[in-house]
C-alpha cells in the first residue's frame, strides 16, 4: 500500500511539472520590438536615442501606439548640431529638440507604398495655434521629405510602427521650407528671389515668435502666375517691373498672425501690400481690383505660419 502511495505521489508531482512546463510554453515572456528598441539596438542611431531620451521620448516610441518615425542617422545629426552652432545635443534647448524630434513622426502605419507626394501632418506643433506641421512627401524619385531628407532605408517594421531611415535631420519647417520644397510654387519662388526684389526669403524665413512672424501666406500656383502673364499680355516674369512685382507679392502676405482655414472670417484683411476681401464659406479672396481667387490647398502649417494655395495672383490697386 505504501510503495502504491509513492508511485501515486511521484505521477501525479511529474504530471505538474509537464503541465507547469506546457503553460510556460503557452504563456511566454512577452518580447517587444517597439521603435524605441530598434533605436536602441542600433550604434548608428545613438544621436538619436540620446536625443530622444533627453527630450523625454523614449517612453513614447516605447509604448502603445502606431507611429511612423523617419529615422536620421549619427551622421544626419552631426550635421544638423553643425549647421546650427550646438556643440553638442546638451546645447540643444529641449523644447527646439522635442519639437524637431516629433517633426520625425507622423501618426498611423505609412510604409512606403503608401507614401503618395503631398502633405501629411507630423506630431510637431506651431506654437501661436497648437496646430500640427506639415510635411511636403515627395515620392518623384524615391522618397524625399520638406526637400531636404531623403529615405535611404525603407519599411524597418516595429511592434509599434514602421521606421523610415533618413539622411538629414528634417529642420522645422518655415513658410518658405514649403515653397522651395513644393515644385507647384517654383514660379512663386523665382518672383521671390528675382535679383530686384527685397529678401523676401530673409524676411518670411524669420522665426517664430519673433517680429513680422507668423504670417499667413496665400500663395498662387504656378497656373495662377501663368494666367497672370496671360492677362497681363507679358511673356515672362521679367516684363513685370520691380516695384509692381514687389507690391503684387507682397500683397499675399498677412503678418503677424497665424490664420487657419477655420479662422478665416468675412470681410476685409490688411496685407503688407493691400487689403483683400475674404469671402470664408466660398473659401475665396478679392482684390482691390475685383479680381477673385479661389483658396485650393488650406493649412499647409510651418513653425512660423501658414500657406494657403491660391489659383488666382492677387494684385494691389493698380
Amino acid at each position: 500500500m505504501k510503495n502504491l502511495l509513492k508511485i501515486f505521489m511521484i505521477v501525479f508531482i511529474a504530471i505538474g511539472i509537464i503541465s507547469c512546463s506546457d503553460d510556460d510554453d503557452n504563456n511566454p515572456d512577452p518580447q517587444t520590438n517597439s521603435i524605441a528598441d530598434f533605436v536602441a539596438s542600433n550604434d548608428d542611431y545613438s544621436s538619436l536615442k540620446a536625443a530622444l531620451d533627453k527630450a523625454g521620448l523614449t517612453a513614447t516610441l516605447d509604448g502603445q501606439g502606431s507611429f511612423t518615425v523617419f529615422a536620421p542617422n549619427n551622421a544626419a545629426f552631426t550635421t544638423f548640431l553643425n549647421a546650427n552652432g550646438f556643440a553638442s545635443l546638451d546645447d540643444v534647448p529641449t523644447d527646439l529638440l522635442t519639437n524637431v524630434l516629433l517633426n520625425h513622426v507622423v501618426n498611423g502605419v505609412n510604409m512606403a507604398s503608401d507614401l503618395t507626394t503631398g502633405y501629411v501632418n507630423t506630431l510637431a506643433t506651431e506654437a501661436s495655434s497648437g496646430a500640427n506641421l506639415s510635411m511636403y512627401v515627395n515620392t518623384s524619385s524615391g522618397v524625399k521629405l520638406n526637400g531636404i531628407s531623403t529615405v535611404t532605408t525603407a519599411d524597418i517594421e516595429a511592434d509599434n510602427g514602421v521606421i523610415h531611415a533618413v539622411n538629414a535631420v528634417i529642420a522645422l519647417p518655415t513658410v518658405v521650407t514649403f515653397a522651395t520644397a513644393d515644385s507647384t510654387f517654383a514660379t512663386l519662388v523665382a518672383a521671390l528671389t528675382r535679383a530686384d526684389q527685397p529678401d523676401f526669403v530673409s524676411i518670411l524665413s524669420t522665426p517664430a515668435g519673433t517680429s513680422p512672424a507668423p504670417f499667413t501666406v496665400f500663395a498662387p500656383t504656378n497656373d495662377a502666375f501663368t494666367a497672370l502673364l496671360a492677362e497681363l499680355g507679358a511673356s515672362s516674369l521679367n516684363d513685370i517691373d520691380g516695384p509692381t512685382l514687389t507690391a503684387a507679392l507682397s500683397t499675399h502676405v498677412i503678418a503677424g498672425a497665424n490664420v487657419r482655414a477655420a479662422d478665416l472670417v468675412d470681410g476685409t484683411v490688411s496685407t503688407l501690400g493691400d487689403d483683400l476681401v475674404v469671402d470664408a464659406s466660398n473659401a475665396t479672396l478679392t482684390d482691390p481690383n475685383g479680381r477673385v481667387s479661389n483658396i485650393i490647398v488650406v493649412d499647409v502649417q510651418a513653425v512660423n505660419g501658414v500657406v494657403h494655395a491660391i489659383d488666382k495672383v492677387l494684385l494691389p490697386q493698380l
